[in-house]
């Protein structure tokens, strides 16, 4: 095992954590009702692409770090974690300026007007199902995860292995899934933007 990276201060640690998870969730849900109308000289929806591209990269990580563990290769799963955290990190300023600066799209809106007529409807089909089924659960997850991630990091960083495997095994998962799915919705969702 590998020794604590940071000295154990729980207190300190968990209103960090609850925080910086409160306010970013606040801005994400803030976003869904503001939009700057910039030109930035680039399409904004790169943005989202890079946070599909991001998610793809966690998503390998993820797995590679859960193989590298398994394995006992302890460093090694330390960086592939910290590795997912960094870009995690990036997806998040990434995601934050893609709603700012793009706004919401509307599954189906082939248009693009904002408005989502009975034809467009119906030309999604149960795609448009699917994609909501998809989001109605990524969403609360990629909402609920951050601090489950940040408490994960925290007891690995200081060394705190019986916690750190414990709330890994539930952080974990979540993290997957809602990596995997946002490239799923970005895939779903791209032709609309």
């Amino acid at each position: 095992m590998l020794q604590a990276q940071m000295r154990k201060n729980d207190k300190l640690a968990v209103r960090l954590i609850w925080v910086i998870s409160f306010i970013l969730f606040t801005v994400i849900v803030i976003l869904n009702r503001v939009k700057v109308n910039v030109n930035l000289g680039f399409d904004v929806h790169l943005f989202a692409l890079f946070n599909a591209i991001i998610n793809s990269i966690v998503s390998i990580l993820l797995v590679a770090g859960l193989i590298a563990i398994r394995s006992k290769h302890y460093l090694l799963h330390k960086r592939i974690m910290l590795s997912a955290l960094i870009l995690s990190v990036l997806f998040l300023i990434s995601y934050v300026c893609h709603h700012l600066f793009a706004g919401e799209s509307k599954f189906g809106d082939i248009d693009h007007n904002g408005v989502l007529s009975e034809a467009e409807k119906t030309a999604a089909g149960g795609k448009r199902l699917l994609y909501f089924i998809i989001l109605a659960t990524h969403i609360p997850l990629a909402g609920i995860v951050l601090p489950f991630i940040l408490f994960t990091a925290y007891r690995a960083l200081t060394a705190e292995w019986p916690r750190h495997r414990k709330i890994a095994k539930i952080t974990w998962p979540i993290w997957l899934y809602v990596s995997i799915t946002g490239v799923l919705v970005y895939y779903m969702i791209s032709p609309y933007y």
